[in-house]
C-alpha cells in the first residue's frame, strides 16, 4: 500500500483514539455531561489535562501497530500524538 496512505490512516486512528479516550474519561470519571465538563475544564484551565488523559489510548494503538508490523501507521499515530502535545502546550500557555 502507499506509504502516505498508511501514515494518514495511522494519523486518523490516533485522532480518533484520542477523542474516544477523552470522552471515555469524561463519561467514567465526571458527574457532569460532556459539554458541562468541557466548559468547566475551559473555565479552570484543564483542557490540556483532558487531552493528555485521552492520549493514553494512543499508546495502545501505537504499540498495536508496531506489533502487527504496520510501522507507517504507527508513525501516523505518533504524529497525532505530537499534534496533541502541541495543543496541550497551546492550552497551557494561553
Amino acid at each position: 500500500m502507499n506509504t502516505k496512505k498508511e501514515i494518514i490512516i495511522g494519523f486518523l486512528v490516533g485522532i480518533i483514539a484520542n477523542t474516544i479516550g477523552t470522552l471515555l474519561y469524561i463519561l467514567l470519571f465526571s458527574d457532569l455531561s460532556i459539554f458541562e465538563t468541557y466548559e468547566a475544564a475551559v473555565a479552570q484551565g484543564h483542557v490540556g489535562s483532558l487531552l493528555a488523559l485521552g492520549a493514553i489510548l494512543n499508546l495502545i494503538s501505537f504499540f498495536g501497530f508496531l506489533r502487527i508490523k504496520r510501522d507507517h501507521r504507527a508513525r501516523g499515530v505518533l504524529m497525532a500524538t505530537i499534534l496533541t502535545a502541541f495543543l496541550i502546550l497551546y492550552y497551557k500557555i494561553f
